[in-house]
């Protein structure tokens, strides 16, 4: 019911929406003198802050045409290498470049936002990689008939992934990088690949800001998933997809409650940089303006999470810890970190995260116990944040230098 609620609501407002915008684009095309009325300025100002408030459920662009290689500027190709129906395998080709650069996956959390959120980790990365990502899909979007999508089959989704840009023949493997929620099922598919002797395990896994062990300095998001049980999740956050979608009828964890829920944790600064937004657009401070678009853009485009997937995170990895205990089972076999003897490991803090605090992906090295002293590095980055692990100038100044090192040295 909250869902049809929720839907009915933008329903509601959708006239509103598309009013306002209509209106600011009438201001850019024909009132190019009305922007010097005081008043004038105000209303539209008020009509496009209005319209850049709303949730929106696509994905938005990457928006990376060309990067920095070398000292020339290269075209980026964006290509699905492989579709799955949860999410693609996306490729950011550099037709250009004819030397062979190390192949680099990307997974990215499914966490309620769009993959997309990395942008910024990619476009760093291809100055010096062959870049893919999971681009993973809106479960509102996935018709039931795909089936469930749950913690076994986002680490299938993982091996299958890499197994796609390793090279068998060669028995040479790409290199992986995992950021925040998915640094524990990555860990899983490489011990697994590890355990079947696979030969396109990774030579290399960067584990950025994960929690890999919840109980190491719990933060508030790890209190607030073991503040309630299992039940009163699945009861309380679950709901179901309408059937106006492809999706409908698939129960889901909605995006637009974990967007609720991160927004009123700082709600105080939300309002402020709205009105902000209002202030910059009103006094035509239009660069200004863009930069706190461009965040909100991204910020509030939102993805349906399967709610097997959901539900089995709460309870697997941050109820239990299983993966941290030695007690993760995938496909009725337990994973075994140990067994990881050839992908080189490196962990990444940033010293104030308050999303997955200093010590939780570190633990990944207690795992990681047949790995040799050199196959094993962790860098806590000083004066970030969870985002400043992967994202903003400290990342790509301090922590990617350390990614970019790690690989170089496996290649």
């Amino acid at each position: 019911m909250l869902y049809d609620a929720y839907q009915a609501y933008c329903d509601v407002l959708t006239p509103a929406r598309l009013t306002a915008r209509a209106a600011t684009g009438f201001r850019d095309k024909f009132l190019g003198g009305a922007k010097t009325m005081p008043m004038a300025r105000r209303l539209f100002a008020l009509a496009e802050t209005f319209d850049k408030s709303t949730i929106t459920h696509k994905r938005p662009p990457y928006d990376i045409d060309e990067v920095l290689c070398g000292n020339t500027m290269t075209p980026v190709v964006e290509d699905v290498a492989l579709a799955l129906p949860f999410g693609d395998l996306l490729h950011f080709a550099k037709p250009e470049v004819t030397t062979p650069q190390p192949k680099v996956l990307v997974v990215a959390p499914l966490s309620g936002h769009f993959a997309t959120l990395l942008r910024n980790t990619v476009a760093t990365l291809l100055r010096d990689h062959d870049v893919y990502i999971t681009d993973w899909k809106n479960a509102r979007d996935v018709p039931l008939s795909a089936g469930k999508f749950g913690l076994d089959e986002y680490i299938d989704y993982v091996i299958r992934f890499l197994q796609e840009i390793g090279d068998p023949a060669a028995k040479r493997g790409a290199n992986v990088l995992a950021v925040c929620q998915p640094c524990v099922p990555v860990l899983a598919a490489v011990a697994i690949m590890a355990q079947d002797d696979d030969p396109c395990q990774p030579r290399t896994m960067s584990l950025l800001g994960g929690p890999v062990d919840v109980r190491e300095s719990p933060t508030v998001v790890n209190e607030l998933a073991n503040a309630q049980s299992y039940d009163w999740f699945e009861n309380n956050l679950i709901h179901t997809v309408p059937w106006r979608y492809k999706g409908g009828g698939r129960k889901v964890y909605p995006g637009f409650i974990q967007l609720t829920a991160f927004m009123s944790m700082n709600m105080g600064r939300h309002n402020a940089q709205f009105r902000k937004l209002y202030q910059h657009l009103a006094d035509l401070e239009m660069d200004e303006a863009a930069k706190i678009e461009d965040f909100y853009d991204e910020y509030l485009a939102v993805l349906d999470m399967t709610a097997e997937f959901y539900l089995e995170t709460i309870d697997r990895v941050f109820q239990q810890a299983q993966l941290a205990k030695g007690e993760l089972v995938h496909r009725g076999r337990r994973v075994d970190c140990a067994a990881i003897r050839k992908t080189a490991l490196l962990t990444v803090e940033g010293e104030r995260d308050d999303i997955c605090a200093v010590g939780q992906t570190a633990a990944a090295h207690l795992l990681c116990t047949s790995l040799r002293p050199h196959l094993r590095r962790h860098h806590l980055q000083p004066g970030v944040g969870h985002y400043g692990v992967f994202s903003g100038s400290k990342w790509e100044r301090e922590v990617y230098p350390q990614v970019r090192a790690m690989i170089l040295a496996m290649a």
